[in-house]
């Protein structure tokens, strides 16, 4: 069985538009969804990401503030699961409560073995 890693992208204006009751139903549905993966053996760990960060950059390892991107194209959070390719992978991602927001999206990448 291999790793994949998910990144999970999207769903800030809608997530910031909701009631604090709203918000706490999206997480329950977050948490049985990473409780069923992690039951079946299928996950093997994630976290959600804060809004800051850095970036070191080329040989002159410069430092700067971000990430600065649309809502949309920001990292929110991983997860990293096993599935047998990467098909299976593609298909477990598939009940992923971010695709309850319009923009809400997976990029899945198989983790490779050093």
């Amino acid at each position: 069985m291999a790793e994949f890693l998910y990144l999970f992208r999207g769903g800030d204006a809608e997530r910031a538009a909701q009631s604090p009751e709203e918000m706490q139903a999206q997480m329950g549905r977050w948490m049985q969804w990473m409780e069923r993966l992690g039951k079946e053996g299928k996950l093997s760990g994630g976290q959600p990401l804060g809004k800051e960060g850095k970036f070191v950059i080329g040989k002159s390892q410069s430092v700067t503030d971000g990430p600065y991107a649309e809502g949309k194209e920001v990292v929110g959070g991983y997860l990293i699961v096993k599935a047998n390719d990467i098909h299976e992978a593609t298909e477990i991602s598939k009940g992923c409560p971010i695709f309850e927001h319009t923009d809400g999206s997976v990029e899945i990448r198989p983790i490779l073995a050093m």
